[in-house]
């Protein structure tokens, strides 16, 4: 399996190292043999935006062989193998028709029900019958299981994958099973569903996958933290005031209220996405990067938050919301949420983390902000213009800039705020920037478990929000209305303001353009 070859792949092999390829890459998976892979739920929304079009593009830069690779679709629809490749062919973008057919011709599809044998028995057979032909000589096979379905089915169908359609004890090889979030609803049901694929799989062969992993500056984090000088000495509690980890999204539910008020923002953001991102930001540099070491420094700071204090958390739900038919009246689910964790440990004790997360606001965006402390001795008399944050913006338009304190041009004295700019639109024209389920989906093929939770890490992550969801569930804690297309609730600015964030006024980013020039 490599992604330098140009003489198999619709483009080439250069293009595609240098789209999905950073350092570890360059040691590449000398796996062989013939690769299954089965899309579970294969007619969804998931499937047919997400996970199809990632293998089309794994494929498109040589990373997905012709020669090597068959994809399976299985779903309960009646469909054809024809009318499985027509549902997904609007989706796949950014190719000559001739390249799209090329990988819609790797496709074939099973139906069949996700909790009897008859479905998987013949599920087997297909793949079988693929595996047979391509393994005249060798008797290699990997099969990889993506489940784009919903968890309440995920036992059922990984026993009937248990008990049908694992990679054959004759063959070499490997079987592994990707599962969606949510792992849960909380500690007990995240338990009780980890002790039931527990069961089934290994550890090894389960990848709970968190597509925030799969961003690319969520990926730059452990090298902009332990690969430049500049960071090391300031990131802790002596140079850092605050740190904000912020999704935004200027839409609501969008029809899927009745889906969303069963979990809210927090479980559907906080719990698993932004705290992921927090993980990477707060924990200690690992022994190495293998994938265990790294997990275990997260798993080791997600151990060291203390409970999360009601003071310090503000919910919110915006003004019609309920007028969707799905949502009940009475609902208290937050479509906000603004909550502050503390970790007690030498490099970060008194250094609030702010996660913010919410729909209907003003913006689109997900960023990181780490805010430092006031500069001592401001002979500039500058405090009030702001203070030195560095952002890392996740998306859109993937950048990192720090903000400064510079002298304004002219022949006065004065300052203002400015930033050092790295936006990737600009300095990586030439590059493509792979879509997160396609490095998570070639990180399975790998076997390299780094960007996946653990389950120790998802208990302790449960540990963490269980007690507070539990009381917003019996309305302890209640919403507090907002407008939609505003920055949310003002309780939550005013509780910023509480835990130390001095907002910058008068300042904007602005991504720089081409057209500038």
């Amino acid at each position: 399996m490599s992604g330098r070859s140009s003489d198999s792949s619709p483009l080439s092999g250069r293009n595609s190292f240098n789209s999905l390829s950073s350092f570890k890459d360059l040691e590449l998976s000398t796996e062989s043999g013939c690769l299954s892979i089965v899309v579970l739920g294969a007619s969804g929304d998931l499937a047919k935006k997400k996970t199809f079009p990632a293998l089309f593009h794994l494929f498109q830069q040589g990373f997905l062989q012709s020669e090597e690779v068959h994809i399976f679709g299985y779903a309960r629809s009646n469909l054809s193998d024809d009318g499985l490749r027509d549902r997904i062919r609007g989706y796949l973008k950014g190719a000559s028709d001739e390249h799209v057919s090329q990988f819609l011709q790797l496709i074939k599809y099973v139906s069949g029900s996700y909790d009897s044998g008859e479905g998987f028995e013949l599920l087997n057979k297909t793949i079988s019958e693929y595996e047979t032909s391509k393994n005249s000589e060798s008797r290699s096979s990997r099969r990889l299981f993506y489940l784009a379905l919903p968890p309440s089915v995920y036992p059922s169908v990984c026993r009937m994958i248990r008990s049908y359609c694992m990679n054959p004890s004759s063959h070499t090889g490997w079987t592994r099973v990707i599962v969606e979030k949510p792992f849960g609803k909380d500690l007990d049901s995240a338990e009780k569903l980890s002790a039931e694929l527990g069961k089934l799989f290994g550890e090894e062969q389960l990848y709970r996958i968190d597509h925030y992993l799969g961003k690319e500056l969520v990926q730059n984090l452990l090298v902009l933290r332990f690969a430049n000088r500049l960071f090391l000495p300031l990131w802790n509690r002596d140079n850092i005031a605050n740190v904000q980890i912020v999704f935004k999204e200027d839409f609501g539910t969008e029809g899927r209220g009745g889906y969303f008020d069963q979990y809210g923002i927090i479980r559907d953001i906080i719990q698993n996405h932004l705290l992921q991102v927090f993980c990477l930001v707060a924990m200690e540099k690992p022994v190495s990067l293998k994938p265990e070491h790294i997990r275990d420094e997260k798993v080791k700071v997600l151990q060291s938050v203390e409970p999360i204090n009601h003071e310090e958390v503000v919910i919110g739900q915006y003004d019609g919301y309920k007028d969707d038919s799905t949502v009940p009246d009475d609902s208290n689910t937050p479509t906000y949420a603004s909550i502050v964790l503390r970790v007690h440990n030498e490099r970060w004790e008194g250094v609030p983390f702010i996660l913010k997360a919410g729909k209907a606001l003003n913006s689109r965006k997900a960023e990181i902000r780490v805010q430092f402390k006031d500069a001592p001795g401001d002979i500039f008399k500058c405090k009030k213009q702001g203070r030195n944050e560095f952002v890392i913006r996740l998306q859109p338009s993937e950048a990192m800039y720090m903000k400064l304190t510079v002298k304004k041009p002219g022949l006065e004295m004065a300052t203002e705020q400015s930033e050092l700019d790295l936006s990737y639109g600009m300095r990586y024209q030439d590059v493509k920037i792979p879509e997160a389920y396609e490095r998570l989906i070639l990180d399975t093929i790998r076997g390299d478990q780094q960007h996946f939770v653990r389950r120790d890490e998802l208990r302790a992550a449960w540990e963490i929000f269980t007690p507070l969801l539990h009381d917003i569930d019996a309305g302890k804690l209640k919403s507090v209305s907002y407008e939609p297309g505003t920055r949310g609730p003002q309780e939550a600015d005013e509780m910023s303001r509480r835990m130390g964030y001095v907002q910058t006024h008068g300042y904007v980013w602005v991504p720089p353009t081409l057209a500038k020039f």
